[in-house]
């Protein structure tokens, strides 16, 4: 008699139950990275955010005001106090001000945290306000 060649039933189920294992397996080490990456990322974006923001104060001995935002490190702003010696864009882009969860980094001048210059920060993952993953530019004491 001839034999059939091909899988049987039972070696399909068991390929699947070991790539399914697998995944398991491998699957939640690279969703931490990714939040990790993320987190880093967004620290980044504020870190590049705040080195012009301080660039523009050098050059206008002020920061912008939380109505003229961040961008005015792109655009020189019309609105009290205009800035007289601007000489941008400080920044080439204004997709750094979007934190990689699509929300937009958050600023405020002056600070409700750092009463002498600014607050920068990005809402983290949920998008809200004032969670624990919020990622910011001054340091929780407590």
């Amino acid at each position: 008699m001839e034999k059939n060649s091909g899988f049987t039933l039972i070696e399909l189920l068991l390929v699947v139950v070991i790539i399914s294992i697998l995944a398991a397996v491998i699957l939640p080490r690279f969703t931490g990275k990714s939040k990790k990456a993320r987190i880093a990322a967004a620290q980044a974006g504020i870190s590049a955010i705040e080195t012009a923001l301080q660039i523009y104060e050098q050059d206008n001995s002020l920061f912008p005001t939380t109505e003229q935002g961040l961008l005015a490190l792109l655009k020189k702003s019309t609105t009290s106090p205009v800035p007289e010696n601007w000489d941008g864009p400080y920044l080439k882009k204004s997709k750094g001000f979007k934190d990689p969860w699509g929300h937009p980094y958050e600023y405020k001048c002056p600070g409700e945290h750092n009463t002498e210059d600014f607050d920068l920060y990005s809402l983290g993952p949920d998008g809200m306000e004032g969670t624990e993953d919020d990622i910011t530019n001054w340091q929780e004491i407590g």
